[in-house]
């Protein structure tokens, strides 16, 4: 139970960040980038729109890729060591962008060096050491950021309030489509290139020779967690956010897996899958694929679907939709001898009466982008503002919108699809025990 009492406050939204008194409200944040591949230019362009930051140094295990990031984008200290860059007293926050794997050794050791961190989802692609990156977050009282950054922006903003007011009614199915998968061709061994450390890059995973497809991580559960854990953690974040969801884990997951396009790798996450988690009140599903096309200027049908029973709600990075159901009695109980109004069978009970119209009104939005609306206006950028959270919470020592309980809770689903997946057990999460269990 003590497990669980810290994993609540730690967890809660509103929960404050012990205060800091070296660093003012005016000062700049001196921050440090580690892994500087594709998705950590993609944030450290973020960082940069605001003024009160400046990044001073720069790691990656991966030599090249770390002098080409430096190269275009100004001077700084490198390192291929992140322990190296912990040790300096003059950074406050780190920016945490490496593959999956390595995210909770270098967040603990962070927190234990006493810096504040951004750090990208999923927090980890296993629980015990996601739940070791909550716990230190706690016993150091530091502020960070998981890049869950859809929670920084105005369509699912705006549609989560309509979602938790009621107006779709009550909700019973959250559907999550999504089309991709990272699975990649076979691949032979080989000798590591002189500009990669491959025994730094595997860090806390098992040990492997190195062959180049793993360097597309995100395909090996070694390392990530492919699309499950790449999309379908910011899509069980929505849900998560919706439902209210932020401190619990589902009660059940199960996941299903074929290797459809490729042949069987028991290293990488199958390229076709299908997974289940079961709420108390509702059920959530993912699917790695798009059900149909959608015509140009139609809200594109992948993201999350919720289900109510007045309404039902697509939302996705684009914008949000609403489409109203058909409003119906209840089915009344079937007399002996009732066939039902469409001649149902004996003792089947009687079909449903007749719909009376829509519950509610149709909402549609879109967020303004000038490829969509031919309009001069910016693509919306949710980093930047989730950055800006980041950066403001550093100065005031308040939560940020997606701070390590959130992280965790949104990450855990994904985490037991995978173990579902790889093992073929459902699992039951333990809320008391804070642990995974095949049933």
């Amino acid at each position: 139970m003590e497990n669980r009492r810290t994993f609540l406050k730690t967890t809660a939204a509103a929960a404050a960040v012990v205060s800091r008194s070296v660093l003012g409200a005016n000062d700049r944040i001196q921050m440090a980038i580690i892994g500087t591949g594709e998705r950590g230019e993609q944030v450290h362009r973020a960082f940069t729109q605001h003024k009160d930051q400046v990044f001073v140094a720069a790691c990656d295990v991966a030599k090249d890729t770390l002098d080409d990031f430096v190269t275009r984008k100004g001077k700084m200290d490198t390192y291929t060591d992140y322990r190296r860059v912990l040790d300096r007293k003059d950074i406050d926050a780190v920016m945490i962008t490496t593959p999956d794997h390595w995210h909770s050794p270098i967040l603990v050791a962070a927190c234990e060096a006493g810096k504040d961190a951004y750090v990208e989802k999923p927090i980890s692609n296993a629980v015990e050491p996601a739940k070791r990156m909550v716990e230190a977050v706690h016993k150091y009282n530091r502020v960070v950021q998981v890049g869950l950054q859809q929670r920084s922006q105005r369509c699912f903003i705006e549609a989560a309030k309509l979602v938790q007011d009621g107006y779709i009614g009550q909700v019973t199915h959250i559907v999550m489509p999504n089309s991709g998968s990272y699975a990649t061709g076979p691949q032979g061994n080989s000798t590591p290139p002189e500009s990669i450390d491959w025994e730094m890059f595997q860090g806390p995973a098992p040990r492997k020779p190195y062959k180049p497809s793993r360097l597309f991580w995100r395909s090996f559960y070694d390392y990530g967690g492919g699309i499950i854990t790449d999309w379908g953690v910011h899509l069980m974040d929505i849900a998560n956010y919706y439902m209210k969801a932020d401190t619990v884990g589902p009660l059940l997951t199960s996941g299903a897996g074929a290797y459809a396009l490729l042949d069987p790798d028991p290293e990488q996450i199958p390229d076709s899958v299908q997974v289940v988690w079961t709420y108390p009140k509702y059920t959530v599903s993912f699917i790695n694929m798009n059900f149909f096309p959608t015509a140009p200027g139609e809200l594109l049908f992948q993201g999350n679907v919720f289900y109510g029973s007045k309404g039902v709600l697509l939302v996705n990075r684009t914008g949000y939709e609403i489409r109203p159901t058909m409003e119906r009695g209840l089915r009344r109980s079937a007399e002996p001898g009732d066939r039902g109004a469409r001649g149902g069978r004996p003792g089947r009970g009687a079909a449903l009466p007749p719909p009376r119209g829509p519950a509610i009104e149709a909402k549609s939005y879109r967020e303004p982008r000038s490829y969509q609306t031919g309009t001069s206006e910016p693509p919306v950028d949710s980093t930047v503002a989730h950055t800006r959270n980041f950066l403001d919470c550093i100065k005031s020592r308040q939560q940020p919108v997606a701070h390590i309980g959130i992280g965790f809770h949104s990450s855990l689903p994904c985490i037991l699809a995978l173990m579902s997946i790889r093992q073929g057990h459902t699992f039951a999460w333990d809320e008391k025990t804070l642990t995974p269990k095949a049933v």
